[in-house]
């Protein structure tokens, strides 16, 4: 860790502004980050999410702090378009398959798991598991029912909602009012066995044909979905902890109701800071496999989505990714994805040039200030999109030291290379090196004949040649220099 001087903020989804971050725990942090349901391949929206929470694990660890880490995986209880009623999705999979459920969980939970390793993610320090913690949502069930907010009707167990709001605030978090949820579905009262359409399951009953059952005080079922995540992070994390993390869409109703369950039973708000990363779309359109709209990860580091002009590489995804907010939506096409390439390979090109810098007796800058400018931007609510814009900005100066423009003495350039790779490998967890070096392959064969043939054209004397090859290799980025073991090229910012 860096010494800096500015404060951590975080943009708190249900204060609705910035906060300063003070943690429960000193020098401790207990993050919960809602994660997949595995009946099927990961797509790169939940990918992002995932990613946007590794660079706050990431640089809560940079800061010092001991960090508990949560991520579930739910393999139970998601009904269909996250309703109360319809089928669970994995139940579905493995009906459609004919296989058994829990085939569909290991198969979709191992394709998670690689899709992650890819993106050089962190794990979890715990990744806990629906169906492992049908006992402990059974007795939140218990709890909240004899606190008065819940009741049992056929065998099922609803959330009462309007009950819960007479004492508490049920939609504070996604803005929503009671009011007006009940005039906008007052209509649909009285067809379905709840109280008011706005209640929600706690505990399904199982109909024969449901593959996923458990036995209960109320009879064979499955717990609804949004009790898995206030039984997990309450047991891992406690009644109260820091960081509650989680796409966008999961605001209302997943972590609305997740907050309505923990009040029922500790009567207090269970989390301090709640934290929401925005969609990812494509080509300005929602990501949907129905209208083909849709790349899932190895079709991007393949190659093989029509949508796309050539692979991309996990890192190179990465890195587009981090260029914009986590709270911003952003859109993923394929010119996108080869403009991030081309910075990717500038900031690559830069910091391998920095090994090789010449020292001086002393430097033209303050590259404290340099590096503070990392620490400011990480700062604001984990500002990647700004991180990255001063990185290039340091490659522009590291180039200007190569051209003699600027002086750098060595333990200032040793302080540079340290606080460049933290930031660079350690919070936003890129693999620069080894990327590079592959992407580069093609490109060092290529010069190497154009340097060959300069060279024969200089040693011809035929002058117009041999600057014809220099200036046009110039006007595309690429700088030859000349020196006593040969002739060299860089990669202009």
């Amino acid at each position: 860790m860096s010494e800096t001087t500015s404060v951590l903020h975080i943009f708190n989804s249900l204060s609705g502004k910035k906060e300063s971050f003070v943690p429960i725990e000193d020098k401790h942090v207990g993050m919960y980050v809602c994660g997949p349901t595995v009946y099927s391949n990961v797509h790169l929206g939940n990918c992002r999410t995932f990613i946007s929470f590794d660079l706050v694990f990431r640089y809560l660890k940079y800061l010092g702090y001991s960090v508990r880490y949560v991520r579930n995986i739910t393999d139970a209880g998601h009904l269909e378009h996250d309703a109360d009623e319809g089928e669970d999705r994995i139940s579905k999979k493995a009906r459609l398959e004919q296989i058994e459920p829990m085939e569909v969980v290991q198969r979709y939970t191992v394709d998670f798991h690689k899709t992650l390793a890819a993106f050089n993610t962190l794990a979890p320090n715990i990744e806990p598991t629906a169906t492992g913690h049908i006992i402990e949502q059974i007795e939140i069930v218990k709890e909240i029912i004899a606190s008065g907010f819940a009741y049992e009707v056929n065998g099922s167990v609803y959330f009462d909602v309007e009950k819960f709001n007479t004492s508490n605030t049920y939609g504070a978090l996604s803005g929503r009012k009671l009011e007006d949820m009940i005039h906008n579905t007052r209509a649909l009262s009285g067809q379905s066995e709840k109280k008011a359409p706005q209640d929600f399951a706690l505990w399904k009953k199982a109909e024969p044909q449901h593959i996923m059952r458990w036995p209960s005080p109320w009879g064979d079922g499955f717990p609804g979905w949004h009790l898995e995540c206030t039984a997990m992070s309450t047991k891992y994390l406690g009644d109260q902890f820091d960081i509650h993390g989680g796409g966008m869409d999961l605001k209302f109703p997943h972590h609305e109701c997740e907050i309505a369950q923990a009040k029922a039973t500790n009567k207090k708000n269970p989390v301090n800071t709640w934290m929401h990363a925005n969609m990812l779309t494509l080509n300005g359109k929602k990501m949907a496999k129905s209208t083909g709209n849709n790349i899932l990860p190895n079709e991007l580091f393949e190659g093989s989505n029509p949508l796309l002009s050539k692979p991309f590489s996990p890192d190179v995804t990465k890195f587009f990714m981090l260029q914009a907010h986590y709270r911003s939506v952003l859109d993923l096409s394929s010119d996108a994805l080869e403009a991030a390439e081309k910075g990717y390979n500038r900031l690559s090109t830069g910091i391998k040039m920095l090994s090789q810098l010449p020292k001086s007796s002393k430097s033209s800058l303050d590259v404290s200030e340099v590096i503070q400018a990392y620490h400011t931007a990480m700062n604001d609510d984990f500002n990647s999109p700004v991180l990255i814009a001063e990185l290039f900005e340091t490659v522009k100066l590291i180039y200007r030291v190569n051209d003699g423009e600027e002086t750098l003495t060595a333990s200032d350039i040793e302080q540079l290379r340290k606080s460049i790779n933290a930031f660079v490998y350690e919070v936003l967890g890129l693999t620069l090196e080894v990327a590079k070096k592959e992407d580069n392959t093609f490109l060092d064969k290529a010069l190497e004949v154009l340097i060959e043939m300069r060279d024969q054209a200089r040693a011809s004397k035929d002058f117009v040649t041999s600057d014809r090859i220099r200036d046009a290799l110039l006007a595309k980025g690429i700088q030859l220099k000349d020196g006593k073991d040969g002739t060299s090229y860089t990669l202009k910012s």
